[in-house]
């Protein structure tokens, strides 16, 4: 199994940035996908989620703001972050599930792609 993440980098806030996490190893369009962000010294934190069936999960702190989606045939999850914050500056990942009904516990964790929100 395999999560290469892509897109993060440096924005100004009220910027976007839209991540990737293109996957490899496994029965992508059955599986659960999820990005989780995470600021040093702080918690792991669920971002959004999109499940099996195309189902979404969006954390409080991005609704409104963030867009998750799935392309199967190119087994990339994407996540379109748009209004971004200077709080929404952390490290992502891309995780996946072991089925298509969660992605708890992750199956699999991407490398990480950092996103910096600065003026």
């Amino acid at each position: 199994v395999q999560l290469v993440e892509s897109g993060g980098g440096l924005v100004q806030p009220g910027g976007s940035l839209r991540l990737s996490c293109a996957a490899s190893g496994f029965t992508f369009s059955t599986n659960a996908m999820a990005w989780a962000r995470q600021v040093p010294g702080k918690e792991l934190e669920w971002v959004s989620g999109i499940y099996g069936d195309g189902r979404t999960y969006y954390a409080d702190f991005v609704k409104g703001r963030c867009t998750i989606s799935r392309d199967n045939a190119k087994n990339t999850v994407y996540l379109q972050m748009n209004s971004l914050k200077f709080e929404d500056a952390a490290v992502y990942y891309c995780a996946a599930g072991h089925s298509s009904a969660s992605w708890l516990p992750p199956a699999s964790w991407g490398q990480r792609t950092q996103v910096t929100v600065s003026s």
